[in-house]
C-alpha cells in the first residue's frame, strides 16, 4: 500500500451508504408493544403531613407554611405516648406482704382486747399518805400558849415567856432580885428520833458545864396517839453572871408522835429552888401532854 489511493476507484465507503434519492425513505416502523403496567402513573401514598390520603397538594415544602397549610408541627399532632404506671421492684413485693401481715395482726390482738378505751387499765399507785396532826378533844384554856403541832402550854403563875427565845416557848421565873432561878422549854423538831432529839438538847444544855448525866430511860406513853417516850436526868454545875459557881439539876424528856412531830420538855432549875420548880413544872407537862 502506498497511502494513495487508486486512480479510478470510487469516492465513497464501500462499508457506508451514502445517502440518496432512494435512502431518503422511512425505515420500515416495528409493531407497537402493549403498555407496561411499569410505565402506568401511580398515586402518592398519603402522606403523614397532610390532612387528606391519597392525590393532593404536594409535601409539605412546597406550600407557604413550614409545616404546610393545614399542618401542625409534628410534636403537636402525634398522640401522646400512653402512660406507664411506674414499675414497683420485685425486691419491695415481700416487704409489703410482710407489712400487711403485720398490720392485720396487731388489729386482730386489738379487737381480741376489746378495742376500746373502756379495757381495764393497771391501777395508778397514789403516794403513801402522810400523818396528819391527830385529832383532839383536848380545849386548851384561855390562858395557854401554842407551841406548834397543835400542842400548847398552860404557864404557871410567877412563870412568864423569856422572849428572846424563836423557838418553840420557853418560860422562866425569877427570883426577888431579878436572877432566874429556873426554865421550862417547849420546843418540837419534825422528822427525827425521840432518842436522838433528846441527846442533842441535853449535850447543848451542859456544853460548858461541868455535868453528870444519867442513863436514857424509857418512858410509858401516856398517849395512843405517841409512839416513842423516852428521857433522861442530869446534874451539872454552871456559872452566874458574877462568875460564882452555881449548882443545878434537870432533866429532858421527848414524846414522839405517830405522825413523826417529836416535842421536847426542857427543864433545869437551881438545886436551891428546886422544890418549888418542880412541882410548877409538873403542873406545865401535864398541859404539855394533854395537848398533844
Amino acid at each position: 500500500m502506498t497511502g494513495k489511493r487508486d486512480k479510478g476507484a470510487g469516492a465513497g465507503n464501500p462499508w457506508v451508504n451514502e445517502p440518496g434519492p432512494d435512502n431518503d425513505a422511512a425505515a420500515p416502523t416495528e409493531p407497537e408493544l402493549p403498555p407496561s403496567p411499569w410505565n402506568q402513573e401511580v398515586a402518592p401514598p398519603a402522606s403523614p403531613w397532610t390532612d387528606t390520603p391519597g392525590p393532593g397538594p404536594g409535601p409539605a415544602t412546597e406550600t407557604s407554611s413550614a409545616w404546610g397549610e393545614k399542618v401542625g408541627a409534628p410534636s403537636l399532632r402525634r398522640p401522646p405516648p400512653e402512660k406507664k404506671s411506674p414499675r414497683i421492684p420485685s425486691l419491695l413485693l415481700p416487704i409489703g406482704a410482710g407489712l400487711i401481715v403485720v398490720v392485720l395482726v396487731a388489729v386482730a390482738l386489738v379487737l381480741l382486747s376489746g378495742g376500746d378505751d373502756t379495757a381495764e387499765q393497771p391501777p395508778t399507785q397514789s403516794p403513801a399518805p402522810t400523818a396528819s396532826t391527830p385529832v383532839t378533844s383536848y380545849v386548851p384554856p384561855a390562858n395557854a400558849m401554842q407551841v406548834g403541832f397543835g400542842v400548847s402550854v398552860v404557864p404557871v403563875e410567877g412563870w412568864s415567856l423569856l422572849e428572846k427565845e424563836t423557838q418553840g416557848k420557853e418560860l422562866v421565873t425569877y427570883a426577888p432580885n431579878g436572877e432566874p432561878r429556873a426554865f421550862f422549854w417547849v420546843r418540837q423538831k419534825q422528822n427525827v428520833t425521840a432518842q436522838a432529839y433528846l441527846l442533842a438538847i441535853v449535850e447543848g444544855e451542859t456544853e460548858n458545864e461541868i455535868a453528870q448525866l444519867g442513863n436514857t430511860r424509857n418512858l410509858p406513853c401516856p398517849k395512843d396517839v405517841l409512839e416513842e417516850c423516852v428521857a433522861i436526868s442530869y446534874t451539872s454545875t454552871a456559872k452566874d453572871k458574877n462568875g460564882l459557881d452555881v449548882k443545878v439539876q434537870g432533866y429532858v424528856e421527848v414524846y414522839r408522835r405517830k405522825d413523826n412531830v417529836a416535842t421536847a420538855l426542857d427543864f433545869r432549875t437551881r438545886v436551891d429552888f428546886a422544890q418549888k420548880a418542880e412541882a410548877d413544872a409538873e403542873t406545865m407537862k401535864k398541859s404539855v401532854l394533854d395537848s398533844l
